[in-house]
């Protein structure tokens, strides 16, 4: 054998700081959750029956009120020492539903803001799954999601209380097709959180918390 070639992979140590190394000191991801297919839509026209939301007794004019108590409740949730389990293999921890409720936000003001700006605008598809797993949400600060959370009611619950008059009619549409009124985008809008709150305590009934 020529004594440039180099020896048998099993021969070879592993050097500190190399891929074995980092491939043992790296934590085990949970796997991706089943991504939610479901149309939710249908809650603008009948109750919840598993977090008991009713958009038709939703008064849009206190949106922002509603996001500032939906985040300060998650900032408690996202303070629990389980904070970051999962109840089962089939939904979120806390964390998780924090950085979605955090992220989901951010994207309706944003939302919200195109409907008040521009005539029935197309808004961009946002898959929110995708995003779990390229965000990396199992393995942010569950502290700083918190943090971040409030900010983001904040925003959004000061462009809701901005909204006025004829701007409630103002339209804006889904990718999906589906279309809004910024009144009917709301009352949608504020399901997602409620309902959220809703999984995360069911959760940790699940946990003992």
């Amino acid at each position: 054998m020529p004594d440039d070639c180099p020896p048998d992979a099993a021969e070879v140590p592993d050097e500190p700081g190399g891929p074995d190394a980092l491939a043992a000191e790296a934590p085990t991801l949970p796997p991706p959750i089943e991504p939610d297919t479901k149309d939710w839509t249908w809650v603008l026209g009948e109750r919840c029956p598993d977090c008991g939301f009713d958009a038709a007794s939703v008064e849009p004019s206190t949106t922002g009120t509603q996001l500032r108590a939906l985040a300060a409740r998650f900032a408690d949730l996202l303070a629990a020492p389980t904070a970051r389990i999962r109840p089962d293999d089939r939904q979120w921890s806390a964390l998780e539903y924090g950085c979605h409720v955090r992220d989901v936000f951010r994207l309706y003001e944003t939302r919200l803001r195109l409907m008040l700006d521009e005539d029935d605008p197309l808004f961009a598809n946002w898959d929110q799954d995708l995003t779990a797993v390229e965000e990396g949400y199992t393995r942010q600060d569950p502290a700083l999601v918190a943090t971040e959370l409030l900010a983001a009611a904040d925003g959004a619950a000061a462009a809701f209380d901005a909204v006025e008059g004829d701007q409630w009619s103002r339209v804006g549409r889904r990718s999906d097709g589906a279309s809004f009124t910024v009144d009917s985008f709301t009352r949608y809008f504020l399901h997602d959180p409620v309902h959220h709150v809703w999984d995360v305590e069911r959760g940790n009934e699940r946990l003992g918390g």
